[in-house]
């Protein structure tokens, strides 16, 4: 399996950056330049993060929180970090004892290497932390050293980087953190140096004398040549997202499918609203062509519907008949629609034009309701009320015409 591991300064822009890529039995190919000239094809891809941009602290959360890195657990410690909780990308990485082992890590400047990446086809990383990925051994801390600073791990999931020292004089980091390790009953025997420079060596009896610790020198190590399984993940919830890789090549023939079925849908509604429309029009044209045909004084026709309603009622009224728009004919219709409500329900009633207005008291929506149905079953239209139309116990108006 190929490996291509990246250091990601979080502090830099992401322009320039160092990597190494593993391949099984093969050797370490390593190299520094900018975003676009890094490999492509990796099967996994790694960043290590600096071990001076990745504060490990232990903290107390609930269960259920450790499943939400981010802003949620940044609350935790945000009495050990600076600025605000939604800067900070948080991860759990385990418990020790109990207490809660998290990572904070500068979440723009995960955004901002991400879409650099994620730019030029590489994405599905994982995230470490330099510190971790140094070795561990029962009992022993170790120590990565360049001659001048450097980092320190001192458990499963924790660890942190050093103020300066020499060659004679380890950093005062490291002696405070064995103290409050001895406070806790928790020294380690010895310390396991590994220099990641050369001519970095200290004077391993001086460190040794100053810590009451044993310093062993452990040989040279570098991030690019650490094992493929090295370290514990920053990002936890990463690794559920792994069981979806390569989900987008399997499903992509569906999608195809899918889009395919969307714009025959919509090729044929177009395809429908545009025959309705063209029907629309046809029946518009014919009752135009009618009303003409009956009434071929008329100087406009914008209603044909309307216009032929009112020419009728004109005729009706000229024969001496009544229209079904006069007052006697709908009050007849008003009165049998409402003859099963109570006294007094009918507030007021008013008549204008062909239309009625009505009045209703003491009624609550479901009550008008059943007024408007018995209104549309006695063959009157109730033109539509407006969206706050009710209040319980308020009076409710209503405008009734011909059907």
């Amino acid at each position: 399996m190929s490996l291509l591991r990246i250091r990601v300064s979080l502090s830099d822009p992401p322009l320039r950056c160092q990597w190494a890529l593993l391949n099984d039995g093969r050797d370490v190919v390593v190299g520094e330049g900018p975003l676009a000239a890094l490999p492509r094809r990796a099967e996994r891809v790694q960043w290590v993060i600096p071990a001076a941009q990745v504060l490990i602290a232990r903290a107390r959360v609930p269960q259920a929180a450790r499943r939400h890195a981010g802003s949620v657990l940044a609350f935790a410690l945000e009495d050990q970090t600076i600025g605000e909780p939604d800067a900070s990308q948080v991860s759990w990485l385990g418990a020790v004892g109990d207490s809660d082992v998290l990572a904070v890590l500068d979440k723009p400047g995960l955004v901002r290497w991400g879409a650099a990446l994620g730019a030029i086809g590489i994405q599905g990383h994982e995230v470490h932390g330099e510190t971790l990925l140094l070795p561990l051994a029962t009992d022993e801390w170790s120590l990565a050293w360049n001659g001048r600073e450097g980092f320190v791990r001192n458990g499963e999931f924790e660890g942190a980087a050093t103020d300066c020292g020499d060659r004679a004089t380890p950093p005062l980091a490291l002696r405070l953190m064995l103290d409050d390790a001895q406070a806790q009953d928790a020294r380690p025997v010895s310390i396991a140096l590994y220099t990641t420079a050369a001519d970095a060596l200290p004077d391993i009896a001086a460190w040794t004398r100053m810590l009451g610790v044993a310093v062993r020198p452990a040989g040279s190590w570098d991030w690019r040549t650490a094992s493929a399984d090295a370290g514990i993940r920053l990002e936890q919830e990463r690794q559920r997202w792994r069981a979806f890789a390569g989900m987008a090549g399997r499903l992509r023939p569906a999608a195809w499918i899918t889009a395919a079925a969307l714009a025959i849908l919509a090729i044929a509604l177009v395809i429908d609203w545009v025959s309705l429309a063209n029907q629309q029009v046809a029946l518009r044209q014919q009752m135009t062509a009618r009303f003409r045909a009956v009434f071929p004084t008329a100087v406009a026709v914008v209603d044909p519907v309307l216009q032929m309603r009112r020419k009728l009622a004109e005729a009706r009224h000229a024969a001496g008949q009544s229209d079904s728009s006069d007052f006697l004919p709908m009050i007849e219709q008003l009165a049998a629609a409402t003859r099963t409500l109570p006294a007094g329900t009918i507030h007021a009633v008013s008549y204008a034009s062909g239309r009625m207005t009505i009045e209703l008291a003491g009624l609550d929506e479901t009550g008008v309701r059943g007024v408007i149905e018995h209104l549309q079953q006695s063959g009157l239209s109730v033109d539509p009320l407006p969206a706050s139309r009710h209040v319980a116990g308020a009076a409710v108006v209503l405008t009734v015409r011909p059907s």
